[in-house]
């Protein structure tokens, strides 16, 4: 099975990679950007095929080491 995990920082919590990449579209004439915000995209190939099984594990993953959840939020998709 395949999980991807979107790792993203939470609303309120600066993103200045955000803000410069949202600074660097303006600047190359893309006007009609409001706010840019960065995460990352973990995809992780995984040997069980319990979908219940894989998706808790993967969110344990996530909570010990993925993501710092006191400033990230993130989502999990199973495929």
């Amino acid at each position: 099975m395949k999980a991807i995990v979107n790792v993203y920082l939470k609303e309120g919590v600066l993103d200045p990679q955000g803000k410069a990449a949202h600074h660097a579209l303006g600047s190359l004439g893309f006007d009609n950007v409001n706010d840019v915000r960065i995460g990352k995209q973990i995809i992780l190939e995984l040997a069980a095929t319990d979908k219940a099984a894989v998706e808790a594990e993967v969110k344990e993953m996530t909570e010990t080491l993925l993501a710092n959840t006191v400033i990230e939020d993130y989502t999990i998709e199973i495929l």
